[in-house]
């Protein structure tokens, strides 16, 4: 027979000790709600079978606390997300850079009849040649990526509340789990007292051997849950490290009022969501720069002045005297006439982009108030639940079982009624801190324009580099 005490020492470290004489550290403190005041003594009673397993986060007890703040600042510096956006505005900026740049003039040698023939020598050359861009057309190909850095700015607010609304909903869930393991050990440290309960009174004839298995086989299910709890801990702080953007951050406990949601108005949140959402804003830049392409489109038809001067050197005997023409001049212009090319295909394109984009501007308005209903209706249900778990249920459920407990150790109740309201308890305690985890996290979504994703790439059009290239050529 193995010793409550041993297995208390093995599963309980003193940083993380639930009992009533020692009181939680701040870093693992949960809610407050009616906890039992069992004393726990020294846990000396026997069990057979296997020992609770050892406590999984002794170690991580020991390490200094983190705050939402904490791993906020560390997103803003290293989530990969935010750094993607601004590389996108840079981007932009310098496209815009590249599409007004002048063409580059041609410098050429040319040569005819070189041999001369009976004539004499032939003819040879350079000239300089330069395309004048006219009405305007690089500054309006220049228009479209200002327009473009402009939107991609707007996405960087709008990638930030990514992050933000996903770190807060990621911290809070890790910090409710965190709450469940401090419940989990509580109702373990309570099974082990109804253990060592039920062999004293067995010993003394006063309990019957239903009743110490039925003990036994609670505080064996007790430690499969608490055991499970702190698994849920471990996985959700590392979805937390992740999202934050940090590949070795060591498991830590984390520190938060978890009982004290933002309180807030849904219904303003709602509107203010529909209204000033930055995926709004960012539709309502996508028109802007559909209107920039489909002003550039209709300029695109004005023909380019083509410049061509150069010096000759001509061989060639004139028919009075025997020497050379000599050297002459040359100059010539023209452009191209559109008469069948207008760019009537992309302006038409163009328009249809500009009503696509139009649209966007209402499909998203309505999407974003298709999400935030729901969630204003989940924060208002999750806060009156929290609300009466924390007033009303757990307050009652703590008598009932506190009266039960003291009945049986009289011997006027049976150790059934005791699990029932045992388990009545720590199943509301649960309930009470998913319904604060619902209220923080809608919350946040509320509060961050129902925004989320914070490792979802940032969304651009596809990258083009062949902008405007050296020798005249773009696609």
């Amino acid at each position: 027979m193995k010793t409550i005490a041993i297995a208390a020492a093995l599963l309980i470290p003193p940083s993380l000790a639930c009992a009533q004489q020692q009181p939680m550290p701040p870093t693992m403190q949960m809610p407050d709600m009616p906890m039992p005041s069992q004393q726990h003594e020294n846990h000396a009673a026997a069990t057979p079978g296997k020992l609770p397993e050892t406590q999984l986060l002794g170690a991580v007890a020991k390490r200094a606390p983190m705050t939402l703040e904490d791993f906020e600042s560390i997103a803003e510096k290293t989530n990969p997300t935010l750094a993607q956006s601004h590389t996108l505005v840079r981007r932009a900026e310098q496209q815009g850079r590249q599409s007004a740049l002048y063409p580059n003039p041609v410098v050429a040698y040319d040569a005819e009849h070189i041999r001369g023939g009976s004539y004499g020598g032939g003819e040879q050359g350079a000239y300089l040649q330069q395309n004048i861009v006219l009405g305007g057309k690089l500054g309006l190909r220049r228009s479209i990526y200002q327009q473009q850095a402009q939107e991609y700015t707007i996405g960087v607010d709008e990638q930030t509340y990514r992050v933000r609304n996903s770190v807060q909903q990621a911290f809070y869930k890790a910090l409710t789990a965190q709450a469940a393991v401090v419940v989990r050990q509580h109702l373990l440290m309570l099974s082990l007292d109804a253990v060592k309960t039920s062999h004293q009174l067995a010993n003394v004839g006063q309990a019957d051997q239903p009743d110490v298995l039925q003990a036994e086989v609670e505080a064996e299910q007790a430690n499969i849950d608490f055991v499970r709890s702190q698994r849920e801990y471990l996985e959700d702080f590392q979805k937390l490290a992740s999202i934050a953007g940090s590949r070795q951050l060591s498991v830590c406990p984390l520190t938060g009022d978890l009982e004290h949601p933002p309180a807030i108005d849904p219904e303003q949140q709602v509107a203010t969501i529909v209204s000033a959402s930055p995926s709004v804003k960012r539709a309502q830049q996508e028109v802007s720069v559909a209107e920039a392409r489909l002003k550039a489109a209709k300029r695109e038809a004005v023909p380019d002045l083509q410049l061509r001067a150069g010096e000759w050197w001509s061989g060639e005997q004139t028919s009075s005297t025997s020497n050379a023409a000599g050297p002459m001049s040359f100059v010539s212009a023209g452009v191209a006439l559109p008469l069948w090319n207008r760019n009537q295909g992309n302006v038409e394109a163009a328009k249809a982009e500009l009503e696509r984009a139009q649209e966007d501007v209402t499909r998203t308005e309505l999407s974003l108030k298709n999400l935030s209903e729901p969630l204003a209706q989940q924060y208002l249900a999750a806060q009156f639940e929290a609300d009466r778990y924390r007033t009303d249920l757990l307050p009652r459920a703590q008598r009932a079982y506190d009266l039960y407990l003291a009945k049986y150790k009289q011997m006027a109740a049976a150790y059934p009624q005791v699990l029932i309201s045992q388990r009545t308890l720590f199943q509301l305690q649960l309930d009470y801190l998913h319904a604060l985890s619902t209220v923080w996290t809608t919350a946040s979504a509320l509060e961050n324009f129902t925004l989320d994703g914070a490792l979802s790439s940032p969304s651009s059009e596809p990258l083009n580099s062949t902008i405007n290239l050296p020798n005249g050529g773009s696609q």
